[in-house]
């Protein structure tokens, strides 16, 4: 039977989904490990900006943005994302590529931008019901792959002078997946709103299977252990044009990544996205273990709600 929940906050989702899924999936064993599933759910995020979780296990910012990151550079590099999250390492066909990765789906797919197809038919005609983006494609399951893509579509509706957002997705796991999915996929549904002169609506999330697998039990019970969290949300994105900004951090990133030596925040930005451009700088100084240089990055966060972030972040790692 279709499963239904709609929150305020990522953290209230999560805690519900995931109490339903321990108590009520189906224990099913595909090929990577017994799991609980529910089959047929949607989630509605009525704030989207309310997308990270505040809990010490769940709490994924850095390396959530550096999926985001990863998607919005229109590639899908292992060696970009293998920086992130090592586990795309087995992912990858080649070494080289990633299939299941968005980047160049959403902006190069068979040679189209369907990002910017999306923005121009809305700017266009705000009522449209053709904004969509896809993802999956029929060749995914014409050979035997690592890895497909979980999502498989996208779709973009301005109602009420708001841009709502719907995704669906044929597989999504909770532990791992979910909370990264909707921190990037509500990114982009702001990217998109703020391209067009609009605010964002709600962001439903469709799922043919939620699941949860049975390695990560525990963890899932411990995260409901902490009970609820605070609602706090980040701020708007600055109401001019993002793709400039974007195109900077991205610079920025790479510069980073790649790079031995520190590297000033670009003056250039909006407070907004030299924020995105410090916890890139936070990532690189835990991955490296800098763990000297970490204590300054607290003050250095403009936004109090990321400012939380960083600071539980660096606890947890000189904890270690």
């Amino acid at each position: 039977m279709p499963e239904y929940f709609e929150e305020d906050t990522l953290d209230d989702l999560l805690n519900k989904v995931t109490k339903k899924v321990l108590c009520c999936g189906s224990k099913l064993n595909p090929s990577r490990g017994q799991m609980r599933e529910l089959f047929g759910v949607s989630i509605v995020l009525k704030n989207p900006r309310a997308r990270l979780s505040r809990s010490e296990s769940r709490g994924k910012v850095l390396s959530a943005l550096g999926e985001l990151l990863w998607y919005l550079s229109g590639e899908s590099k292992l060696e970009f994302i293998q920086y992130y999250l090592s586990k795309y390492e087995e992912e990858s066909d080649d070494g080289v590529l990633v299939r299941s990765g968005y980047g160049d789906r959403l902006f190069k797919y068979n040679n189209i931008n369907q990002i910017d197809n999306v923005i121009e038919t809305l700017k266009r005609k705000s009522s449209s019901r053709r904004a969509v983006v896809q993802i999956f494609d029929g060749s995914d399951l014409a050979g035997n792959y690592s890895s497909i893509p979980c999502t498989c579509l996208f779709q973009f509706a301005i109602r009420n002078g708001r841009l709502h957002m719907i995704t669906y997705m044929r597989s999504n796991d909770i532990h791992l997946g979910l909370p990264h999915d909707i921190f990037s996929f509500t990114m982009i549904q702001e990217i998109i709103a703020k391209s067009i002169g609009c605010d964002i609506g709600e962001y439903q999330h469709f799922v043919g299977s939620l699941h949860l697998y049975e390695r990560n039990v525990d963890a899932a019970e411990q995260y409901l252990s902490e009970g609820f969290h605070d609602q706090i949300e980040m701020d708007a994105m600055p109401d001019s044009d993002p793709w400039e900004a974007i195109k900077v951090v991205l610079s920025f990133e790479e510069k980073l990544r790649v790079s031995s030596c520190s590297l000033n925040i670009p003056e250039e930005l909006h407070e907004y996205w030299k924020d995105i451009c410090r916890l890139l700088v936070v990532f690189k100084y835990i991955k490296n273990k800098k763990s000297e240089l970490l204590p300054g990055c607290v003050d250095t966060i403009s936004n109090d709600y990321l400012k939380l972030y960083v600071r539980d972040k660096i606890h947890s790692f000189l904890s270690e």
